[in-house]
């Protein structure tokens, strides 16, 4: 039986208008209903392909806000939703999740900002001892971003849109860790992105944009591991080639 709290998803064309750009993106056509079997699941390809725009139509028609942050997040800075998100029909399990969660890099820091003025009738100490002791504008972009996702301590439902932009190597490896270990507890992950590190968590079903379709993908033949993997045992070699093609012709 699917654990999860968001099983299946599937578009009803009929409510996209028929000149809208949506229409342009191929892998968004080639579904019927989109399954999601495993706790979680990333959404991998090049840019332009599709991902961040399913994700975050998922995530506005669950009831998140648009630039993120927990489902009680009632606030905007601008209008730049897809009409996707009012296509978009669901497939919910019988649990519903303890915590909640829409993280996008771009606009972590308004929700960071949104966190702060919530806060009111809350103790200080208290509010800033969750995120590391101190406020989440005085940590870096990463550092909130990890303080603020490791607060969470229940089981829940968290849709990321490239949470690695935010992170270096090392943080991605916690994030990698944090969110395993919240998988194993029952918790369900929704991500884009191009981290070959965060890809390469045990047991995670990584679903490929490429092609002009959506569909299962190992860890190894994604273009992330590929091209890093490429680039790490052929540094000098590639470098050179790179840069000669790169270099204006001489007449």
């Amino acid at each position: 039986m699917n654990p999860c709290f968001i099983q299946a998803v599937s578009i009803d064309w009929s409510k996209i208008p028929e000149h809208s750009y949506l229409r342009e993106i191929s892998a968004l056509q080639s579904f019927e209903e989109l399954e999601f079997p495993e706790h979680i699941t990333f959404f991998a390809g090049e840019n332009g392909t599709g991902k961040s725009t399913l994700l975050e139509a998922i995530a506005v028609a669950y009831g998140f806000n648009a630039e993120g942050g927990t489902r009680n997040y009632r606030f905007s800075t601008y209008d730049d939703v897809s009409e996707l998100s009012r296509a978009i029909r669901m497939k919910k399990g019988f649990r519903r999740p303890r915590s909640s969660y829409f993280f996008r890099a771009e606009s972590f820091f308004n929700v960071a900002s949104q966190a702060e003025e919530y806060r009111d009738g809350t103790n200080k100490e208290i509010y800033y001892a969750r995120y590391g002791g101190k406020s989440l504008h005085e940590q870096s972009h990463g550092e909130s971003f990890l303080s603020y996702f490791q607060s969470f301590d229940q089981e829940g439902l968290f849709l990321m849109d490239e949470p690695e932009a935010a992170l270096s190597p090392q943080r991605q490896l916690s994030l990698f860790i944090q969110m395993a270990k919240m998988a194993q507890r029952g918790s369900q992950f929704l991500v884009a992105t191009h981290s070959p590190i965060l890809l390469g968590i045990p047991d995670a079903r990584i679903l490929s944009f490429d092609g002009g379709s959506i569909h299962p993908c190992r860890y190894e033949d994604t273009e992330s591991y590929q091209v890093t993997e490429l680039f790490i045992n052929n540094r000098e070699i590639l470098t050179q080639r790179l840069l000669e093609e790169d270099r204006p012709l001489r007449t």
